[in-house]
């Protein structure tokens, strides 16, 4: 029973329990020296593994009130001992060592882009884009964080205006630029895709201008914005967005040349 019992718990809520064995049937059933079930008064009746489980799932933080285990949720290792009980020399069961693990912070990066098949600056921000993650990930993951990173290619003007898009490219961690202030200048590739003059973004770090962002500014960025609180996020807010005329510009010449439809 007690090694069926440990193989369901580990189906049930993804936990790996070591076994000692017991006899005689009767269960106790304790999580960190609280007893959550018992059948000792039905000495006999062996419980089903269903009502070991509506009773796990009833374990509280002591602390805070909040329900510590959930199905298939990982928590830390879950240790099922036996030993003796005052009635007929029962099994018991004792869940202990619970260490719930903590849900992971979430680091949001998003890459917003009006061009990737010709824009010389949106390729060369996407590239060292890559390779920044490539670096700052392994920092961010012993951080106990998660990255997740949306390549958003940004194609008419009401997308543009749902993603309050500024400028081409974009790199946003957590909603906020990792550049506030917008500089632009003209960019001839996305001039020749749209047969109209474009102007892309410029990026300015440490008193320089790029028109690609360097590998070390989207570095300083993602780790700027990821510290800035304590849960890594922090909401934006400003002036009511309106969507740049140079912008307008580029959808409408890109709506033409695709033509109705």
């Amino acid at each position: 029973m007690a090694s069926s019992l440990g193989a369901a718990i580990k189906e049930k809520f993804g936990v790996t329990a070591r076994l000692k064995e017991g006899h005689n049937g009767i269960y106790e059933v304790s999580v960190n020296s609280k007893t959550i079930y018992s059948n000792q008064s039905k000495c006999g009746k062996l419980p089903e593994n269903e009502e070991i489980f509506r009773e796990i799932r009833k374990y509280k933080d002591p602390l805070h009130g909040e329900d510590m285990i959930q199905d298939a949720s990982p928590f830390g290792k879950v240790t099922l001992e036996s030993g003796k009980s005052p009635c007929c020399g029962p099994q018991l069961i004792t869940l202990s060592s619970i260490t719930p693990i903590a849900k992971k912070r979430h680091v949001d990066i998003d890459f917003l882009y009006i061009d990737l098949s010709q824009c010389d600056r949106c390729q060369g921000t996407e590239n060292n884009l890559e390779e920044a993650l490539s670096e700052v990930t392994r920092v961010l993951e012993a951080a106990d964080l998660e990255i997740a990173v949306n390549k958003i290619h940004v194609q008419s003007e009401e997308q543009a205006r749902e993603l309050e898009f500024k400028s081409s490219p974009t790199i946003r961690v957590n909603r906020r630029d990792i550049q506030m202030d917008v500089k632009e200048s003209l960019c001839e590739s996305c001039g020749d895709l749209c047969g109209d003059e474009v102007d892309c973004r410029v990026w300015v770090y440490h008193g320089k201008e790029y028109t690609v962002p360097p590998k070390a500014m989207i570095i300083d960025g993602i780790l700027r914005e990821v510290y800035r609180s304590p849960d890594g996020k922090k909401e934006v807010s400003g002036s009511a967005y309106r969507l740049p005329d140079n912008l307008k510009r580029f959808f409408a010449a890109m709506g033409e040349k695709r033509g109705p439809g």
